[in-house]
């Protein structure tokens, strides 16, 4: 007996049959309007987002710009208020010059004012520490009135102290020679006991002066920091200036004198101003009050 076998056969009419369906569903979709509204989400979607990351990056730029232009206009003013701050510390620094040097001029003013003799305030221009001659130049000569050997004086903090004597005159500049040159002698007093002595420099205004011929009777007198003055013997210089203080006693058993060590009253160092004094003539400030009283 004979099995009978069924296939299917994919014919052309079914083929087109498929082919009418699936048409016919398209055109109803596209009717309906489904397809549009999908394709125009997701044209949306992907527009949007692709415009969102393309804002966020322009921003980004634009903040980083701003951002890098905010920096630069902060260091500007950073460096123009450090350069005010800078201009501000100078000017500062200035004025307290300006002031200190205006107190320096006031001081010599003032004693130059009330001192008995006839004087000239001078401003020291060069100096040679290093020389053997330790001389140094003021702006004063003959024709302002200076003389060689006029004594010099110095203020220096409301102290009035013996700097030299002068030994050649200019017709603008004079030279000085200060007490601590090896070449000067000073004769001079110690205040508290009146015994009579000289004093000589070594050379430096390092190193104390030297007092001699002080007798080893009046040790038991004198103590350290005893004041010593000029004596205003051998004309050269004028009576009771300070020239400095005892620093150290020594005695000596082959000198019947003391050896005196005595530390001058001005600090060489740090002295730009100087008084001329006129051993002779009286200061015409104290004449012209003198006159005013009579």
């Amino acid at each position: 007996m004979a099995s009978s076998k069924h296939s299917f056969r994919f014919g052309l009419s079914e083929l087109l049959l498929i082919i009418f369906l699936a048409f016919s569903g398209i055109n109803l979709a596209f009717h309906s309007g489904g397809f549009v509204v999908n394709f125009q989400s997701l044209g949306f979607t992907v527009f949007s987002s692709l415009q969102k990351g393309v804002n966020a990056l322009v921003t980004g730029i634009g903040n980083t710009f701003n951002a890098v232009h905010e920096l630069s206009r902060l260091r500007e003013e950073n460096r123009e208020l450090t350069e005010r701050l800078k201009n501000y510390e100078i000017l500062q620094r200035a004025n307290t010059d300006i002031r200190k040097e205006n107190e320096r001029l006031k001081e010599q003013l003032d004693f130059s004012l009330t001192f008995e003799e006839k004087n000239y305030p001078a401003r020291i221009i060069s100096r040679n520490p290093d020389s053997l001659y330790s001389a140094f130049t003021i702006n004063k000569g003959s024709r302002h009135g200076i003389k060689k050997n006029m004594p010099v004086l110095a203020v220096q903090g409301g102290i009035v102290g013996l700097v030299g004597k002068v030994v050649t005159v200019g017709s603008l500049t004079s030279l000085v020679m200060p007490i601590y040159d090896s070449k000067c002698s000073v004769s001079a007093r110690i205040q508290n006991t009146r015994d009579i002595g000289i004093v000589t420099g070594d050379g430096s205004a390092d190193i104390p002066l030297n007092m001699s011929y002080i007798k080893k009777r009046v040790l038991d007198e004198l103590q350290i920091g005893d004041l010593i003055v000029t004596s205003g013997e051998g004309g050269n210089y004028i009576a009771d200036i300070p020239i400095g203080s005892i620093s150290e006693i020594r005695v000596l058993e082959y000198d019947s004198s003391l050896n005196i060590k005595v530390a001058p009253v001005i600090d060489f160092s740090r002295i730009e101003m100087v008084i001329v004094s006129d051993r002779i003539e009286l200061n015409p400030a104290l004449v012209s009050q003198i006159e005013q009283v009579k």
